[in-house]
């Protein structure tokens, strides 16, 4: 090599090394497997903000609850212990009932209409995580929700009693109404509860059914399409305000990217869960008419319920989703 050769290759590696050695280092810990594709959203999306910040930020995602539990990840944002980090907004639903908007049963039972209740909640659930010193950065919807039982189930009344995962306000109030016996369950640990009998059903998008290879312990999936509840990605508020605006712009930029993408793939996904549940043994089938029935009657009770203690922000929210 010449002399400037050598020079300019050793500017190149001093500039590159300089670049890393700046970086801001954003831990974010995830709740779902690296293979999930909520985790492969933030894969993307450390992707893109670093990409889009010239490196000045580097995202290292935490997948499976290793940094955080999922029921601790909000918390952990909240108050500093990681400046980002994704939750489902609904297991937080005890806190604001604005969190549990898009968990309302049998009210947005589709992509399109779910996207409709989204963007009427969406203001509004960024002002709560505002005021929990959080800022709200991008959603993605879950497959709709389905029931899994280990026996065959075509009324309420053959719910009764059995095990019932839970992992926000609305999936214990279902176990409630059903006369099931709720069991708080994170997904990480989905697997083992179902291996060793402490669930025996829950509800849950085909995602999380494959997941956790629901197979090996359950018998039945039932497509019911209750809700699609979201994950967001949200910042530690204090975090953001430190950044200038350019990289504030780079990273909300980034947000609506994979909220556009991230859904896309859902739904792309979304029937090849309930193919592979039935190619593992499991029985897919739509609910009997009479359990269609008898849930939708649950639908209407929640909604209700749901109003009530949501107030005005969530009569203005269900006003603006039933006027599009």
């Amino acid at each position: 090599m010449t002399r400037f050769s050598i020079f300019l290759a050793s500017t190149v590696a001093a500039v590159m090394t300089a670049g890393t050695a700046n970086a801001e280092k954003w831990d974010m810990p995830l709740a779902y497997p690296a293979t999930n594709f909520h985790s492969e959203n933030a894969a993307a999306f450390a992707k893109c903000v670093g990409e889009g910040t010239g490196g000045d930020i580097e995202i290292v995602t935490h997948p499976n609850g290793s940094l955080f539990s999922g029921n601790d990840i909000k918390r952990a944002v909240q108050t500093g212990q990681a400046p980002i980090g994704e939750r489902l907004i609904s297991a937080h639903a005890n806190e604001n009932p604005l969190f549990g908007v898009d968990s309302i049963p049998f009210l947005a039972t589709s992509y399109e209409a779910s996207d409709k209740l989204w963007n009427a909640a969406r203001d509004k659930v960024a002002k709560a995580l505002e005021d929990q010193n959080l800022v709200y950065v991008y959603a993605v919807p879950w497959p709709p929700q389905g029931f899994y039982f280990k026996k065959e189930v075509n009324s309420v009344a053959d719910m009764k009693g059995v095990k019932f995962r839970a992992y926000n306000a609305a999936t214990a109030r279902i176990a409630e109404l059903a006369g099931m016996a709720p069991v708080q369950i994170e997904a990480a640990e989905l697997s083992q509860a179902l291996a060793t009998g402490v669930v025996e059903s829950f509800i849950s998008s085909g995602s999380t059914g494959v997941d956790s290879k629901a197979w090996e312990s359950l018998t039945h999936f039932y497509d019911v399409q209750a809700w699609l509840p979201r994950n967001v990605v949200f910042i530690n508020k204090d975090t953001w305000d430190d950044l200038d605006e350019a990289t504030q712009k780079a990273v909300s930029d980034c947000g609506d990217k994979i909220a556009a993408e991230g859904t896309k793939k859902s739904q792309e996904l979304s029937a090849g869960y309930l193919k592979t549940l039935a190619e593992n043994g499991m029985k897919v089938s739509q609910p009997s008419e009479m359990l269609k029935e008898e849930l939708a009657g649950f639908g209407k009770t929640m909604t209700d319920e749901w109003l009530q203690n949501a107030g005005e922000d969530g009569k203005a929210i269900i006003d603006a989703y039933r006027a599009e």
